[in-house]
């Protein structure tokens, strides 16, 4: 008998329906029937962001804003000039609250007296982020750190470089619209259904086009990076992990020509396929990460070279940490580790269990979501 392979990271592919040409800033692309597509530069590592600007009748309904910064701004002028069509901005609806989705926000919802529609969860979160409220500020996310083993020169970078989240989001409307999941919103001729997700931030909204079997992801579902899935102080014994691949399973569930419209990345089709690869791709590091548990306690920063093989700077080490931290908690909550903490707070994770090859990757694949690969 020999073992049926798993599939790799590299079997699936995203169909780029749209190609892999991106719009220039500032010129919308038709994608379908009352969708156009946007891209905003981001000056960073990951240098852009697609935004979605939805035919509302008489009007626009917007999908996410871009950064707070001038050449964000600056495109959006050139919409606002050459693309309306001398029709309003009626809707602004942010998928959730990190700063490339919600920085401009305030900024259009002024502009144009349109209202904010959010879930709950993201704006409220939103709104304490940007107002700087501990936990959530620059101290309590240095103590999150140093509690899951950050060393002292990290933890002095970390703290030196403040609190990005006020400086990108530095207003937020003082009121909004909420929006649930399973809601259904008419925009323009067509209905979109709000589906919620978590794990990457509280309350993502996505939103579902039945009619067209389109799908407003956001950053829940990217065509090859995977999401972000961070712990933060505030709930530090979050299962963010698992809350992320719960949401996954709504994404499984629609329609196999469902066009994917992310938030990075190009418009693609093959929604079960990358579903099925990052469940994959959680498996493999829950499976390095138990396994090295199973040798010595580690902390979550003593994880981040079995998740991360290339060199950090200050912006993405916080966010190895928070994913370290998530998949340390994935394995905690699924009991595959126990938790310890030193004579400084400094929590360690340790496997429950010998590091036995075949029983460790049967926990990781798990705890990830996905059945042992069957025997041929």
């Amino acid at each position: 008998m020999t073992q049926r392979l798993r599939p790799s990271e590299q079997d699936y592919q995203p169909g780029y329906f749209m190609g892999t040409t991106p719009p220039e800033p500032g010129h919308p692309v038709q994608v379908a029937p009352g969708v156009h597509w946007l891209r905003m530069s981001m000056p960073m590592a990951l240098d852009h962001i697609n935004l979605w600007l939805l035919d509302d009748g008489d009007a626009w309904t917007v999908v996410d804003t871009g950064l707070n910064i001038d050449s964000t701004r600056e495109a959006w002028e050139q919409v606002f000039q050459q693309h309306l069509q001398g029709r309003p901005l009626a809707r602004v609806l942010c998928t959730h609250m990190h700063p490339d989705h919600v920085g401009l926000a305030d900024w259009l919802c002024r502009r144009w007296n349109a209202p904010l529609l959010m879930t709950q969860g993201e704006y409220l979160s939103a709104r304490m982020v940007s107002a700087g409220m501990e936990p959530t500020g620059t101290e309590g996310l240095v103590e999150h750190f140093r509690v899951h083993g950050a060393a002292p020169e990290q933890l002095q970078a970390l703290g030196a470089r403040g609190n990005f989240y006020m400086r990108m989001v530095p207003s937020l409307p003082s009121v909004f619209q909420r929006i649930d999941d399973g809601q259904r919103l008419r925009i323009g001729e067509h209905e979109w259904q709000v589906i919620v997700g978590g794990g990457h931030s509280p309350e993502h909204a996505s939103l579902w086009c039945a009619e067209q079997r389109m799908l407003i992801s956001g950053d829940l579902l990217l065509p090859r990076i995977s999401t972000n899935v961070s712990v933060y102080p505030i709930d530090p014994d979050a299962d963010a992990l698992g809350r992320y691949l719960h949401s996954l399973e709504r994404f499984d569930a629609l329609d196999a020509a469902t066009r994917v419209l992310p938030s990075h990345g190009f418009p693609f089709s093959g929604v079960h396929g990358r579903v099925r690869q990052l469940r994959e791709h959680h498996a493999e590091r829950l499976e390095a990460v138990l396994h090295a548990c199973a040798q010595q306690a580690l902390s979550a920063a003593d994880m981040i070279p079995l998740l991360f093989r290339r060199q950090l700077d200050t912006h993405h080490l916080g966010f190895a940490l928070g994913e370290a931290i998530a998949h340390a908690n994935r394995l905690w909550a699924v009991g595959a580790v126990r938790r310890e903490a030193d004579a400084h707070g400094v929590l360690r994770f340790v496997a429950r269990e010998a590091a036995n090859p075949a029983r460790v990757q049967a926990l990781a694949r798990t705890a990830a979501g996905l059945a042992m690969p069957l025997a041929a």
